[in-house]
């Protein structure tokens, strides 16, 4: 067994090899300590981590975030101006007479129906049904379809049929439609 003044001998004799394994058992004892704290830093680690990647993305992606948002409130003021009201049965009567004077038809028989529901979270947008009958030649009948087509307000033929007389080519043709506009409650 080794004396105090033996054990002080030793070190004074080999002191890098003496400070480098005390550094080593610190070095040890100091993991050893920690290991609990490493899977807990590494969590951390990946959290900051990914908020940071969020954060480069919102910086890069937000660059012509103006423009954007200039460009979506340009779209929207364009299709509220195409969005028909289902509450407004009068301008909606005078925009299809505006479509009969404009192709030359006739129109025979026109009528509203009521607007769809809407769940509640869901658009805001309605479906708005009409039934519309007009008269006229095969021209007159084309142009009003494609005016109906490329008109003001959005419109989606749901049936039509057409109707005219096989022996007198010269009589006038019936088209029946029935449509939906886009639209308000």
């Amino acid at each position: 067994m080794m004396t105090n003044a033996d054990q002080f001998a030793f070190v004074k004799k080999n002191p890098i090899s003496v400070g480098c394994g005390v550094v080593a058992l610190a070095l040890i004892a100091g993991i050893y300590l920690r290991s609990d704290a490493i899977p807990e830093a590494e969590g951390i680690l990946v959290q900051k981590t990914a908020q940071a990647e969020r954060y480069a993305l919102n910086i890069k992606y937000s660059a012509q975030l103006k423009e954007q948002l200039e460009a979506l409130a340009g779209a929207n003021k364009e299709i509220d101006g195409r969005i028909v009201r289902a509450s407004q049965l009068g301008t909606n009567t005078q925009y299809f007479y505006k479509l009969q004077s404009d192709s030359g038809v006739k129109l025979l028989d026109f009528r509203q129906g009521t607007a769809g529901v809407v769940a509640k979270g869901k658009s805001t947008f309605v479906p708005i049904p009409f039934s519309v009958s007009v008269q006229g030649t095969l021209p007159q009948v084309m142009k009003f379809l494609r005016e109906l087509e490329s008109g003001n307000h959005y419109c989606r033929i749901l049936t039509a049929s057409c109707a005219g007389s096989a022996v007198a080519r010269s009589q006038p043709l019936t088209l029946s439609l029935n449509l939906e506009m886009l639209g308000l409650p």
